[in-house]
């Protein structure tokens, strides 16, 4: 479940991936208008969390744009809360508007109801080729085979690359979803990790059937 998040304040944005990244969303980030378009058209995110005030333009503009091609779920996140942007948000076809300051915890709360309404709500499965990944019981089957026990940490590894099945995904960022900081000398912990999930699951772990690293970027999951 892929969510792109657009706000220009740099904190505020790292705040809000590391809520939703927690929770087991992918978080694509973009803090202006022109950046958020190119990501929405590339990764084709289920939901957009979009603020107002963005540099060269507006969060009104990006949703336009984004209704022009897409019924995805947006929300539109600001620290205005004049009804006139509430009103001029929803004539464009925003689904929900937050008003800064907000809490995690509400955030969540909203994106899972928009998620619900729109029927892509995130469930317990998540799948990807030859990979069904249960993230409540934390099993993988492979092939439609015996489901094999993980640990939380391969899980939330896991659950990561399945989303993004098929694409690089950097190691700076699965460290941010695993353990929830990043790094450079943690790159370590990433580099075992992946390979007991490899001893585990690889027919041959030195062939990386399944897990597949790009040296010096990160890693992919092979579908």
């Amino acid at each position: 479940m892929k969510l792109l998040v657009v706000d220009d304040d740099p904190d505020l944005l790292a705040l809000v991936a590391f809520a939703l990244t927690n929770a087991g969303y992918a978080v694509i980030k973009a803090s202006d208008t022109a950046e958020a378009l190119r990501a929405f058209d590339a990764e084709l995110p289920n939901l957009v969390i979009l603020d107002i005030n963005l540099p060269s333009g507006s969060g009104f503009d990006v949703c336009k744009a984004i209704r022009g091609r897409s019924e995805v779920p947006v929300m539109m996140l600001t620290a205005r809360g004049d009804e006139e942007d509430l009103v001029r948000a929803l004539e464009l076809g925003a689904d929900d508007y937050l008003t800064k300051p907000f809490s995690p915890r509400t955030l969540l709360a909203r994106v899972k109801a928009l998620l619900r309404r729109a029927g892509i709500e995130q469930g317990d499965m998540v799948q990807a080729g030859r990979v069904s990944l249960d993230l409540e019981a934390h099993a993988i089957s492979i092939d439609g085979g015996a489901p094999l026990r993980l640990t939380r940490l391969e899980t939330r590894l896991l659950q990561i690359l399945v989303a993004q099945a098929g694409h690089v995904v950097s190691a700076e960022r699965l460290l941010a979803h695993v353990w929830g900081h990043r790094g450079s000398g943690d790159r370590q912990l990433l580099k075992q990790l992946v390979h007991r999930l490899r001893q585990k699951l690889e027919k041959d772990p030195a062939g990386a059937d399944l897990l597949h690293t790009e040296s010096g970027v990160g890693y992919r999951l092979k579908v």
